[in-house]
């Protein structure tokens, strides 16, 4: 294979889950006996459709309650301000003592705050009766009740009903260690990475089956710190869900692209052999001898290599038979791939008993090299 340099598209793995983007507790916000879950567990939920009902006969009556005496205070303005009203002609002609004046008065704003307090209780007991009716907030899938009908719910920690799952759009949280941010942060100093621009990330979602999912989603949020336990950078991307494919909790792997290799260097893996104490490849000269050259690897793409150092554009290297290859040793050439993206169907060239070539389409490259051919 020719050696070329260029600017290649990486993508990155990460594994990462599936959260909910708003997962909702449903809780009892009165204590009360449960009279009926109204929903069915698992299924998809409205918003403002009703869950459940709790028993209202106490608070309906709390709230009758609550208008009588809401009726008794407004019935005691009516008379303090009558009574004022009659006072103020007669200390306006020294009829009666400004004493009697302000204590007219003075029963007349607290008959007004009687009123007001009054009002918040019927109100109080307004809102009370109405959390019996216990709604959804949002559109999702309900969980298991976690109280069955007939329990007593108290609103505290312990009145937990159920969850909603709101499934679309779904967020998918993956975590980058420091190593490899710092890995990466050199690398783009070094000029050897570039992200896109703005960190436009495209994300793809591969699920447990290796198949992704259609939607593509987009980073959104980066925790702004490390985690102090697992020393890790939270990143979380958010994409569609319109189905409902996902659901919350999923293991899956988040593939990362928009990030670029320039002037990459990129050949087949099996092209790089293990030596003793490093990785190298076979290099032709202008003669088809073959050099051994000790090279620095990078990252996998694919099933190519990432080669960092020790390769440039316009070189020759054994990618099939290399096994085979020994130093100095004049090599036939029977097939030559153009690049990488080619490495795995090209058309392979093998001697036949003549001498002869004949093509062989659709096979790895595999041809003999050392004693014969090399490709």
């Amino acid at each position: 294979m020719i050696v070329t340099a260029r600017d290649t598209p990486v993508d990155f793995e990460f594994t990462a889950q599936t959260q909910s983007s708003r997962e909702v507790e449903i809780r009892a916000r009165v204590d009360g006996f449960l009279d009926k879950r109204t929903y069915i567990e698992g299924q998809t939920v409205k918003t403002g459709q009703t869950m459940f009902l709790m028993d209202p006969k106490p608070f309906e009556a709390a709230l009758q309650t609550a208008k009588g005496e809401l009726a008794q205070q407004q019935a005691r303005l009516t008379v303090a301000r009558r009574n004022l009203a009659r006072v103020r002609p007669l200390a306006a002609q020294n009829a009666l003592s400004q004493k009697d004046l302000d204590d007219a008065v003075g029963n007349e704003q607290q008959a007004a705050a009687a009123v007001i307090s009054a009002q918040g209780q019927v109100q109080s007991a307004q809102l009370n009766l109405g959390y019996t009716t216990i709604k959804s907030p949002l559109n999702g899938l309900a969980s298991y009740a976690r109280q069955q009908d007939g329990s007593y719910v108290t609103a505290t920690a312990a009145g937990l009903l159920t969850y909603v799952y709101q499934l679309d759009p779904m967020w998918v949280n993956f975590s980058i260690s420091e190593n490899e941010l710092l890995r990466y942060q050199d690398q783009i100093r070094a000029g050897k990475l570039r992200f896109p621009p703005n960190s436009e990330f495209v994300v793809t979602v591969v699920l447990a089956d290796g198949s992704e999912f259609p939607e593509r989603g987009r980073i959104s949020f980066s925790n702004p710190a490390f985690s102090t336990e697992t020393g890790t950078f939270l990143v979380r991307a958010v994409l569609g869900n319109p189905k409902g494919l996902l659901r919350p909790g999923q293991f899956v792997r988040a593939r990362v692209s928009g990030a670029t290799r320039p002037d990459a260097i990129l050949i087949p893996q099996r092209a790089v052999l293990q030596g003793a104490r490093s990785h190298y490849v076979w290099v032709l000269d202008n003669e088809s001898k073959a050099h051994q050259r000790v090279v620095e690897v990078g990252d996998w793409n694919g099933e190519n290599w990432f080669i960092t150092d020790g390769l440039k554009s316009g070189e020759r290297v054994v990618v099939d038979g290399a096994i085979r290859v020994a130093p100095n040793a004049p090599l036939k050439i029977v097939g030559t791939l153009a690049s990488t993206e080619t490495a795995g169907k090209t058309v392979v060239e093998q001697a036949n008993a003549t001498g002869a070539a004949a093509p062989i389409e659709g096979k790895p490259a595999n041809a003999k090299a050392s004693s014969g051919a090399a490709q």
